[in-house]
């Protein structure tokens, strides 16, 4: 095995860095991965640019990343779905309270991942597409199947939908990368999903599953979000953007639904994260999130509805996590139930574009997903 490098965050706000790290030796549930692309998150630049604040946990030098995708060069002694030469797209969790992102962070030339977040990548499928999977359709499916958030029903791992599946999702930014995958998972599990994006995105947005997707700049967007419910019986929300909570507590009011999953902040981070200083401007930011956290928190249990944030990892540690990675995703994607989405802009090849790819992310991207080979 090669000598390891890494795109390494030296110390906290700084700029990474590349150079030398260790190769990882797997544990007996892992696997080591020659890394052929990696994909960029809004988290990545939030943890970059706020993490003495947002992530206090992670310690410094620190590599990042959540989403791999490359070929096994070594397993560890309790694997058994993979072997050496296998192509694979894994979510790596590096940067969770607990783990060590020298070991399993993405951006670096090899990685460890879990097995049971780990899944074959089909053939004729090339890295830089399978890489947008990973945190996004993690997180999708920590909001629509863990009971803590809407609690629904898991497609077998035959792709089959469960037949007491039923009932309608509403998706709030079905163009984003988390809202994309959590259309196809609802629709793929027997759910009816009704969505918003862009004019330009609709179609995309349809094409994943939705039946009804409206504007979500129209004012009238949750009107006629209802509308297209058409009385059918609502078994919870998911909500992707600045404001988007909001507006799925009204539609949820209006339509009886109990259960509301969130993973965004009421304000974006993106300022703030690209600010000299955090303090004293972090003071306002956080102060508004968490008024706004409040009131919608109050309105919710006023309503009868339950509300939680997503993260988007936490499946590695109950059963949602083995049922995608072990059982959905591998038959979802070789028979194209589940399209790796959305598309892959491809930024840069090396360890040295990831720092321009985190940057051109968080200056915002529509409908894709900022991806740099290696």
């Amino acid at each position: 095995m090669s000598e390891n490098s890494a795109a390494v965050l030296r110390a906290p706000r700084s700029a990474l860095v590349v150079e030398d790290a260790d190769v990882p030796s797997p544990a007996a549930d892992e696997v080591v991965v020659r890394v052929g692309a990696v994909a960029v998150n809004p988290v990545d630049w939030i943890i970059q640019g706020t993490g003495s604040v947002t992530y206090r946990w992670l310690t410094t030098p620190a590599v990042l990343g959540s989403d791999v995708a490359g070929e096994v060069v070594a397993v560890g002694t309790e694997v058994t779905r993979f072997a050496v030469g296998d192509r694979v797209v894994g979510l790596a969790t590096g940067t969770d309270r607990g783990r060590d992102s020298r070991h399993e962070g993405a951006f670096q030339q090899y990685t460890a991942l879990l097995e049971r977040l780990t899944a074959p990548v089909p053939e004729g499928m090339s890295d830089e597409r399978a890489a947008v999977l990973p945190l996004a359709v993690s997180t999708a499916a920590c909001g629509l199947f863990q009971q803590r958030h809407l609690g629904l029903r898991m497609p077998g791992a035959d792709g089959v939908p469960d037949p007491a599946a039923g009932g309608v999702v509403v998706v709030w930014g079905g163009s984003t990368s988390v809202g994309a995958n959590a259309v196809q998972l609802a629709h793929a599990a027997g759910y009816d999903v009704v969505s918003t994006a862009s004019p330009k995105n609709a179609a995309f947005v349809r094409s994943l599953g939705a039946d009804v997707v409206v504007d979500h700049h129209d004012r009238g967007a949750v009107d006629a979000l209802v509308a297209g419910i058409a009385g059918r019986p609502v078994v919870g929300a998911i909500a992707f953007g600045s404001g988007s909570a909001d507006a799925c507590l009204r539609v949820l009011r209006r339509t009886g639904g109990t259960a509301l999953a969130m993973a965004s902040t009421a304000v974006s981070l993106d300022r703030l994260a690209g600010r000299r200083r955090l303090f004293p401007a972090m003071l306002p930011v956080f102060t508004r999130i968490g008024l706004s956290m409040v009131a919608l928190t109050v309105r919710a249990r006023l309503a009868g509805v339950r509300t939680g944030f997503i993260w988007g990892s936490s499946l590695r540690d109950d059963e949602v996590g083995p049922r995608l990675w072990g059982a959905f995703l591998p038959t979802g994607l070789a028979d194209g139930t589940i399209r790796p989405v959305p598309e892959p802009m491809v930024a840069g090849s090396g360890l040295e574009a990831v720092q321009g790819a985190l940057d051109l992310q968080r200056r915002g991207v529509s409908a894709q997903k900022v991806v740099v080979t290696l």
